[in-house]
């Protein structure tokens, strides 16, 4: 389908270790869309020592190439 975005790629489900997006662009930002029901996870951008809200709902644009990102492990739900 058409798509005003360069890439698309679902992660499903996973915890994601600590790291940069080597393909991305520094001059890019990354759209991150969380779906799903009845979780709360939290997004860990190291480089800024920040924790964000990761729960179903929430939409997030970071510079993943620049950004040292990290998901972890959540309690309940999909």
């Amino acid at each position: 389908w058409p798509s005003i975005f360069l890439g698309l790629e679902i992660i499903a489900n996973r915890v994601t270790f600590s790291h940069r997006d080597a393909g991305g662009s520094p001059s890019l930002f990354d759209l991150l869309v969380i779906l799903g029901r009845n979780h709360h996870a939290t997004l860990a951008l190291a480089d800024i020592h920040a924790e964000l809200d990761y729960s179903p709902g929430a939409m997030v644009y970071i510079a993943g190439w620049v950004l040292e990102h990290s998901v972890g492990p959540w309690l309940n739900g999909e």
